[in-house]
């Protein structure tokens, strides 16, 4: 089984979505977080079943958290992910809104750390609440005593603070150490910072993923969970929200309407992937890592000067192309030049002279992204 070989570039110009409807159909489009690959089988299956049937009426979303629950258990050996403690939401980022909600008010600041998702800052503005930066450090990972720093600052004056942490971390695809998650949890009790957490890419990880809420002193922290990115599912929206053992009364008073967001074809799709899909998640897993090491070889051979660091957290490049002086939006020159669509850096905060790209492709598409790139920009 190998995910990302089973489709050629017609197949692919063929789909309306998002990634492949916004450019031009000279574009290589190496941009938004979604693959190119088929359905799991399992999941075309419980989807065909649904539709059969008739059952696309209203979503129950429990079924969806016990299924997370399992996988969690089995996949990260974490036994914490109650069913009881989780709430149904339309999306990961529409769940981070609402919980943000939960706990803090309008006007109150939430810190992220830049380069970051560039929707953080959208729907973070569209909640009401400030954004407040903690860079990460130049190595891409958290920058710890800038953080506390930052979190002292913002709490000032006894001011409600939120932190909304990516693990795995996207752009970077850095997975946080439990040792990270230790700090990070202690910082925010010395300084009664609340977290959310955007977990959407954990299944990617493997094994060396640590859930936020398995961290001793997260009692009072949210998580958000979804199989979208590592099952191909954002078309079909749903997800969970996961709340630690002292948030109870907390997701108590989460308005009845939050959970009118999943679709029940999502609710079915999630399920079958975190309980059918895991086979062809590690299929996925290893065709990933191989594109990587493709990676690696395709930049040290056409663009030596272009720098990344091998995450194993996503299927995202961040790629650092200062040293060809393309200014702050290398991808804009190569989508002008190159005919290759990344996602532009400064779009992260604190990216610019960064693109970044995403890999799970096919291997012929990665090859002939790099040869356009490397003859548009040397």
């Amino acid at each position: 089984m190998h995910p990302l070989r089973e489709l050629s570039l017609d197949e692919l110009r063929r789909r309306t979505s998002m990634k492949w409807f916004r450019y031009p159909a000279d574009v290589l489009p190496l941009w938004v977080a979604e693959m190119d690959v088929r359905l799991a089988e399992p999941i075309e299956r419980a989807l065909h079943d649904a539709v059969a049937a008739g059952d696309t009426g209203y979503p129950d979303g429990r079924d969806y958290a016990e299924a997370a629950a399992g996988f969690a258990s089995d996949r990260w050996a974490w036994m914490g992910l109650d069913p009881a403690r989780t709430a149904p939401v339309a999306d990961v980022m529409t769940g981070i809104v609402e919980m943000i909600r939960l706990v803090s008010d309008p006007g109150d600041p939430v810190v992220i750390n830049p380069p970051v998702y560039p929707p953080f800052f959208g729907f973070v503005q569209h909640a009401e609440r400030a954004i407040v930066e903690a860079p990460l450090g130049d190595d891409g990972r958290l920058d710890l005593d800038a953080l506390g720093t930052v979190f002292e600052r913002a709490s000032f004056g006894g001011r409600r603070v939120t932190y909304l942490l990516c693990n795995p971390q996207n752009p970077t695809a850095v997975v946080h150490t439990r040792a990270e998650l230790e700090a990070v949890a202690r910082l925010a009790a010395e300084h009664r910072v609340r977290v959310v957490v955007d977990e959407i890419h954990a299944p990617l990880a493997g094994p060396e993923f640590v859930p936020y809420l398995s961290v001793d002193g997260t009692d009072d922290a949210y998580s958000l969970v979804s199989a979208s990115k590592a099952w191909n599912l954002a078309g079909a929206k749903a997800a969970v929200a996961v709340g630690g053992p002292a948030t109870t009364d907390e997701l108590a008073r989460l308005p009845e309407i939050v959970s009118h967001g999943p679709s029940q074809l999502g609710v079915i799709a999630g399920v079958a992937a975190l309980t059918e899909g895991r086979d062809w998640l590690d299929a996925l897993r290893a065709d990933l890592d191989d594109n990587r090491t493709l990676l690696d070889r395709l930049l040290a051979e056409h663009l030596p000067d272009v720098r990344w660091v091998r995450g194993p957290g996503t299927y995202l490049a961040w790629l650092d192309f200062r040293a060809l002086d393309l200014g702050d939006d290398p991808a804009a020159a190569i989508l002008d030049q190159g005919r290759v669509a990344l996602e532009p850096g400064p779009d992260f905060g604190h990216g610019a002279g960064f693109a970044r790209l995403n890999y799970g492709t096919t291997p012929e598409i990665l090859e002939m992204a790099i040869e356009r790139m490397t003859k548009a920009i040397t």
